[in-house]
């Protein structure tokens, strides 16, 4: 099982068993996943998962609207639409209490695990200008390269402010526009300078480089930290 649903503790058989089961092989790809060092998409899910339970967990109220509904044919007739809950009685709530509570423990040792291994990653890499920094720095371009590795990733980014639970977040887009390789005249001065002749619409740009000090997967690894990199030196200029 690749992916867990996001309603996977109410969709389908209601069964202890059943859901240990099904969120254990679920656990195995993660499992599988950060044996090879490769964080995501299983990192942000186990955020996901473990954040909702906890909800759930704490509010009986919601784990009742979390059931799938369905019209009745009283509601039809009279065409209007209200729902029927399909399962409200204290056995099934039992058992999905159990599952939550046996779920936690799993999610939080993953969690955990995950937590670590991407600490180690930002720990192996550096983020630094190129050249002067721009006052504007909500759109520039971010450089990733790996030390033990001549080709150098080229992206442009571009920021966003947005709300998340009454707190101001910052939000990065990236597109790749070209991978280079590095040399003594093809230096990360000189990709910066071809970037500004090529895209006029940035005359001076912020560039960061973010180097690894190790070779890590790149799109599930390197790049997510790179980008969290990015943000944070981004907050801190701004």
């Amino acid at each position: 099982m690749d992916q867990l649903k996001d309603n996977w503790l109410t969709e389908g058989l209601i069964d202890f068993e059943y859901k240990k089961y099904q969120l254990l092989a679920y656990l195995k790809k993660v499992k599988d996943s950060f044996n090879k060092v490769e964080l995501y998409p299983f990192l942000s899910d186990l955020v996901f998962h473990y954040r909702n339970l906890i909800t759930l967990r704490d509010s009986q109220s919601i784990i009742r609207d979390s059931f799938p509904k369905e019209l009745s044919k009283e509601s039809l007739k009279n065409l209007e639409v209200t729902y029927q809950r399909i399962v409200e009685d204290d056995l099934t709530m039992q058992e999905i209490e159990a599952i939550i509570e046996f779920a936690l423990p799993q999610f939080k040792s993953f969690l955990d695990e995950g937590s670590y291994i991407y600490e180690y990653v930002e720990s192996k890499c550096e983020i630094s200008p190129i050249g002067l920094t721009s006052l504007y720095t909500n759109e520039g371009y971010l450089f990733i390269t790996q030390s033990s590795q001549k080709e150098t990733r080229v992206y442009r980014y571009q920021t966003t402010l947005f709300e998340q639970s009454s707190e101001t977040m910052r939000g990065v887009h990236t597109r790749h526009v070209m991978t280079t390789d590095r040399s003594i005249t093809n230096t990360y001065e000189h990709i910066k300078l071809s970037l500004i002749r090529q895209y006029s619409e940035l005359p001076n740009p912020s560039v960061y480089l973010v180097l690894s000090k190790l070779c890590f997967p790149f799109d599930q690894t390197l790049m997510p930290v790179a980008k969290r990199l990015l943000v944070k030196q981004i907050s801190k200029a701004a």
